[in-house]
Parts: C-alpha cells; sequence; structure tokens
C-alpha cells in the first residue's frame, strides 16, 4: 500500500469511527492562568504544542466551547443518539481475511480500546459469529498504563500466524510495532519489538523483517516530512546495532519503505518503495537480500499487488514506453517485474466519465471498485491465458451507493464489499470464484428514510467546469430559499468524496429537516487523474470556486440561502472551509473547520508539512508562493470583515497536519475580537477523537453548533 493511502486513509469521511482510547470525556478543567490574546499579542507560545501556556490557552478554549453548546437543551439528546449508534451491538463487523479465517476489530461500550477477534469463514457468515478474541486491547492498555490504539497488523503470508502489531498512544501516526503470534494470540517472548516511531515493516520470513523508521532517535533518518529513509534487514537474534543497511534514498525525499508482495501461486517479490513526493514513486526489486534493480514504471503509478508472478500497477499519468502504445492515465496493467516496459498487459482503461477507485487482488483475478459519474461501480478481470485479453466481468450491485473492496483473499478467489448510500445503511457483499456477489450482511437502518430522497444535481463553474454534487433532503422540500443546509467536500489528493451512510448526519440533521450536500470538487479523484491534476497546486483556485459555485446553484435553485447554509471541512477539507470562510464571507452562515492546515504560508515547515509540497506548492517557488499568500486563511483574515462565528476542532497530539494551524486561525480571530469555537481534543490524532464517546462529545457539538447558526430563528 502506497504511503499516500496510509497518509490519507479516512481523510474524507462524514463520520470518524472510534479507533480506540479511555473512556469518558476528555476532562475541560479550568485554565487558571490561561493567556488572553488581544492585538498586540505575541502568539508564538502556540507553537509548543504541549507547553504550559499553550495547554492552558487550549483548555480556556474548550471550556468557553464546552459550557456554552452544552447548555442547549438539545446537547443531551443529540449526544446520547450519537454514542448509541456508535456502540450498537448490531454494528457490522467487517472482515479481514487472514489465514483462512475472519478476523476482526471491534470496538463497544465494554471495549472501548477495542478487541482483535477471530471466526471461521463459515462462522462469520452466521448471523452471530462464534468469536475467539485473541487482542483484549484494554487490558494490555491497563497493563502498560499507555493509552493504546490498535493500527493494524502486518503478517507474513500465507500463513499470518507472524504479525507485527501496530500501537499508537493516544492515536498519533508514530506506531510502536510488537510481534505476536496469531494461534497462540499472545505477543512472542523474545520476539521483535521495534519502538516507537513513524515506521513501516515488511515480513521476508519468519526470521526476517525489512524496516525503516528512525533508527537513531534524533531524526538524522527522517525526512523533512518526518518520514524514514533508510531501509535495513532485521535479524532474529541479531545482536543491536549490527542491522544491515539495505537502502538510503535521499534526505529530499518524502519518504521511503519495503513492502513484500506474495500471490496465491506462492511467488513473493521483496520491493523499495521510494516515495520522492506524494506523487512520485520509484520501485526496485530487491534481489538476494542485498542488491537492488529499479523498475522502468511511470513516476506516478501504484502497485497494487501481483498475480501468478506479474504486478497489477496503476498509472497516474500517460505513459508512453518505449516500443509501445501510449498507456492513457488511471489505467490499470499487468506487468513482468523483469521487463516492465517491454511486457505488459492493459487490464481496464476507465471511459471519460469513470476512474477507478480501489484494486483487490485475489489468487486468479483483479476485483476494481470504480465511479462512473460518481455513481460505485465494481468489476472482476480474470487473469488470461497466454495471448488473450483479460476477461472483465461488471458485477451487479445496487446504483446510487459507493462500492468499496473490504478484503480479498490471495489463497482463493473469495473478496468482500460493502455497499452504502446516504439512505442505504452499510451491506456486506461475499464475491466467490464463480457467478455474481451476493449480500450477506446488513447493517440496520440509524434514521427514518421514508420522506428522504438522493438526487445528483450539477453545477457551473466560474470556468465552465460542470461540477456534480450529491443532494439529500425531504421529498416534500420547499423551494423557498429557508432550507437549512450543510455543504462539505474535500477536494484534493486525489481522493474521491463519495456517498457514506453517516448515522449522525441522518438523526441530527435530516431528520429534523435539514438538507445534506456532498460537492465532487474538481482536486479528488472522482474523474481520474486529471481531475485532480486541474486542482493542484497554483490551479488550486478552482478548488475553491468549484466549491463556491456548488453553493451558488444550490442558492439560485431556492433550495437554501446564505442564511441556512453552512459548510463543513476536515484536514485538507478543513482548509477549504478557511478558505470559503475568508474567500465568501457573505455566503455561509455557519463554518466548520476540523483538524485543518490553515497557516499555507508556514505549512512546509510545521509537523508533515513538507510531504504535501507537490499537491498545494512550495514557498520556495516564487509564483506558487504568491498563490499560498493569497489563499492561505490566517494571513487572510481582515478586522474590518464581518465572519461567520466558525467552530474549529483540531487535537493535540496530531503529528500529521498538527494542531498549532487551528490555534493560529483562532488566535488571529480572538486578537480581532472576532467571536468562535474552539475544541482541541487533548488525546487524539489526526483522526480527531479516538474514542466512542469523545466522537460523539464532538459530533453532539457541532450539531447544537449548527442548530444554533442554520435552524434557530434569531
Amino acid at each position: 500500500m502506497r504511503l499516500k493511502r496510509l497518509l490519507l486513509a479516512g481523510a474524507a469521511s462524514a463520520l470518524l469511527m472510534a479507533e480506540a482510547a479511555h473512556s469518558g470525556l476528555v476532562q475541560t478543567a479550568a485554565a487558571g492562568a490561561a493567556p488572553v490574546i488581544t492585538a498586540n499579542t505575541t502568539i508564538a507560545f502556540l507553537d509548543d504544542i504541549h507547553g504550559s501556556q499553550a495547554m492552558a490557552w487550549v483548555r480556556a478554549q474548550n471550556l468557553h466551547t464546552t459550557s456554552t453548546l452544552e447548555k442547549d437543551p438539545r446537547y443531551a439528546g443529540f449526544y446520547k443518539t450519537v454514542l448509541s449508534g456508535l456502540q450498537a451491538p448490531d454494528r457490522l463487523a467487517m472482515p479481514s481475511l487472514m489465514g483462512g479465517a475472519v478476523w476482526n476489530f471491534w470496538q463497544d461500550a465494554a471495549h472501548p480500546h477495542g478487541i482483535w477477534r477471530e471466526a471461521s469463514q463459515a462462522s462469520y457468515l452466521k448471523k452471530t459469529p462464534d468469536w475467539t478474541v485473541r487482542l483484549d486491547v484494554d487490558a494490555l492498555a491497563k497493563q502498560d498504563g499507555i493509552n493504546w490504539v490498535f493500527k493494524g497488523a502486518n503478517c507474513l503470508a500465507p500463513a499470518d500466524e507472524h504479525c507485527l502489531v501496530a500501537l499508537s498512544n493516544g492515536g498519533e501516526d508514530a506506531e510502536t510495532l510488537r510481534e505476536f503470534n496469531t494461534k497462540t494470540g499472545q505477543f512472542v517472548p523474545g520476539g521483535f519489538v521495534f519502538s516507537r516511531s513513524k515506521q513501516t515493516a515488511a515480513w521476508v520470513d519468519a526470521n526476517t523483517i525489512l524496516l525503516a523508521r528512525d533508527w537513531d532517535g534524533k531524526g538524522t533518518t527522517l525526512t523533512p516530512s518526518g518520514y524514514p529513509y533508510v531501509v535495513k534487514t532485521m535479524v532474529r537474534g541479531a545482536a543491536t546495532g549490527q542491522e544491515a543497511e539495505l537502502y538510503r534514498g535521499e534526505p529530499s525525499d518524502m519518504a521511503v519503505m519495503p513492502m513484500v508482495l506474495t500471490d496465491g501461486d506462492g511467488h513473493q517479490l521483496a520491493l523499495i518503495q521510494r516515495n520522492v513526493n506524494f506523487f512520485e514513486t520509484r520501485y526496485a526489486v530487491v534481489e538476494g537480500g542485498k542488491s537492488l534493480r529499479w523498475l522502468a514504471l511511470p513516476a506516478k503509478s501504484e502497485i497494487q499487488g501481483m498475480l501468478k508472478g506479474r504486478l497489477i500497477v496503476s498509472v497516474e499519468e500517460d505513459w508512453h514506453p518505449a516500443g509501445q502504445a501510449a498507456i492513457p492515465a488511471g489505467s490499470l496493467l499487468s506487468v513482468d517485474p523483469v521487463a516492465a516496459e517491454r511486457d505488459m498487459q492493459v487490464i481496464f482503461t476507465p471511459g471519460a466519465s469513470q476512474s477507478i477507485d480501489q484494486v483487490g487482488v485475489t489468487k486468479n483475478t483483479v476485483v476494481v471498485s470504480l465511479f462512473d459519474n460518481v455513481r460505485g461501480r465494481a468489476m472482476r478481470f480474470t487473469a488470461p491465458q497466454a495471448g488473450q485479453p483479460w476477461q472483465a466481468t461488471p458485477l451487479a450491485l445496487p446504483d446510487m451507493t459507493s462500492i468499496h473492496i473490504v478484503d480479498t483473499d490471495h489463497a482463493s478467489d473469495t473478496a468482500f464489499l460493502s455497499v452504502e448510500g446516504y439512505l442505504e445503511p452499510s451491506q456486506l457483499w461475499l464475491l466467490e470464484r464463480k457467478g455474481q456477489p451476493r449480500k450477506v450482511k446488513s447493517a440496520p437502518a440509524r434514521f427514518k428514510t421514508d420522506n428522504l430522497v438522493t438526487e445528483q444535481f450539477w453545477a457551473t463553474s466560474t470556468d465552465g467546469t460542470r461540477i456534480p454534487y450529491f443532494i439529500v433532503h425531504r421529498r416534500d422540500i420547499k423551494l423557498n430559499g429557508a432550507n437549512p443546509t450543510l455543504l462539505t467536500a474535500y477536494g484534493g489528493f486525489q481522493v474521491s468524496y463519495t456517498p457514506l451512510y453517516a448515522p449522525e448526519i441522518g438523526q441530527l440533521w435530516l431528520e429534523r429537516g435539514g438538507v445534506y450536500v456532498v460537492a465532487n470538487i474538481r482536486g479528488g479523484g472522482e474523474f481520474g487523474p486529471a481531475w485532480h491534476e486541474a486542482g493542484r497546486k497554483s490551479g488550486r483556485q478552482k478548488v475553491y470556486d468549484d466549491f463556491a459555485s456548488v453553493g451558488r446553484d444550490l442558492i439560485s435553485r431556492k433550495i437554501t440561502s446564505p442564511r441556512y447554509l453552512g459548510i463543513r471541512g476536515r484536514s485538507n477539507g478543513g482548509l477549504l472551509s478557511g478558505v470559503q470562510m475568508t474567500q465568501h464571507p457573505d455566503l455561509w452562515n455557519a463554518v466548520i473547520i476540523g483538524v485543518p492546515l490553515l497557516d499555507m504560508e508556514h505549512f512546509e515547515t510545521m509537523s508533515a508539512g513538507a510531504s504535501w509540497a507537490a499537491e498545494y506548492g512550495s514557498m520556495s517557488v516564487p509564483a506558487e508562493a504568491d498563490f499560498l499568500r493569497s489563499i492561505s486563511p490566517v494571513q487572510n483574515l481582515k478586522a474590518d470583515i464581518s465572519y461567520p462565528e466558525p467552530f474549529i476542532f483540531t487535537a493535540t497530539s496530531d503529528d500529521r497536519v498538527g494542531p498549532v494551524h487551528a490555534r493560529r486561525f483562532a488566535a488571529r480571530l480572538e486578537a480581532m475580537g472576532k467571536p468562535f469555537f474552539y475544541y482541541e481534543d487533548i488525546e487524539g490524532g489526526h483522526s480527531g477523537t479516538v474514542n466512542a464517546p469523545e466522537v460523539a462529545h464532538e459530533r453532539a457539538l457541532e450539531a447544537v453548533y449548527l442548530s444554533h447558526r442554520l435552524m434557530d430563528k434569531e
């Protein structure tokens, strides 16, 4: 899996499910001598993330936000409703296929940190599977006295007995890796343990691991983005400090990491993945455990897996291999790992309205989920006989939904797919060797949909480009411009924002008469690499113009008006919200800005910001610097402009974007004497809140804020 997928996982979700942590709400204790920021205050103290002055200011802001919004009589009901959905025992237990069994990570009221459990495939398909708990993270957190968040496991195929379990303290990206045996359900005594770091490991065999990490604890083997660029070979029982260096990238790289692929026929291939920047990658095959042979793949490509000893590769730019026909950007290929440029087959090239979303590899097939005019589709491609083309089979699945690949099994042709829509609860479909997929599990409805409908409209952006958006509303909606409307989008990193069943949106917004809108603006991947490329770097104003154009389209259709129109975004979407607030303050009456980038003049030196220069541009390039200055929300706040009162939320332990962006933005508003709500989860990472009670707490605060701004009479 490429680094960008790891970094962006969940970034566009409207609902962030709990990853793990303590039970109960984050305390909002009295702030004591919290600094009060005025026009003459130096705010550099906020850059000291865990500093006493900074945390006193944070606690004071949290106290103001919670004490104000929790007074609303609706808060308690909102909180209870969201928490009930997050902890519902009849949620779908999403499967992970390992070692011939089904594994699942599960959290509920009794297990806020979560349990990692196993069932046979036959048992899993029953209404109530017979689970065996293999790892109790709550018990581990109590035993170690650490707020462990389970971040998954990396296991040695095909048996999947030897695993490295990733544990994060409080949800940060940095992880501790500990060897775990899935058969015994125990951490291995004297086994591999790799201390806290941003790191990536890949199993070669039961006694050998390729590892990229911060090797000296001083950051000398980390890139400016904070990721490792040195890979070493770890051999069981070898003395510390005797690890053999396999590859050293350049300090200017974004990251370097190992990967090992195994297919259903037993072929294994060890690779080095060198991310030159966020979008350009070089791959090398490790030969004899020591030397490297670099593959002749285009810079913008991604290895998705291996089948029959051949690499499955998606290309994100037009490729013109020597002596071969040009291959369009967005295509999926089968490539020989020895003679990549000379021996390749096109599996699938999307049409003008399509783009590939996910790729899964089984023993004999490649499963693809894709979008067609932002509507979910899926196909299965069967490996051909010599000299024959790949055989494509469209999969019969519901329309107007998102279709995702949950997991595939390399040892068989089994795959699980999920299907959901704005009004359709999540379903799980099983795809086997023959025939079409069949629905095997469904989550119950969490809100009433009888009087709700989903439509897809198109707005015209400032340059004439048509921008699609989904809108969910009551069937009997009155086109009087007075419908409370929440508009959201992402618009970056080629991440697509597609239909998602979010119970808290249904319960706290749609059932109460609100309208929900998701805009598929440029910068995302809804229409392939070109859709993303159009909104990259200095072209990014198109992204912001697209979003504002959707807002104006909603107004022109008399669905809503600025008085009743609010927006929400997080991470890159939080930057989107911040830009919309500063560029179009009169277009919105509510602005939610979550775990955001907001200081675009300095983002490259903040947390992992250097890794995103390929997306946003760099202050070192004059033309790009001019553009970044023109859109940076922190620097473009003006004292003489009236802004909608925003709700800003972030997390202290976010080691990806970091809380300083949000702090600087809020502090600048405070210095100008302008109202805002600010909430910083003191223990959350970039995913924000890390346990169900705190997720419910933050969502209930948002719901009160939106109700006050967009639903209540002034």
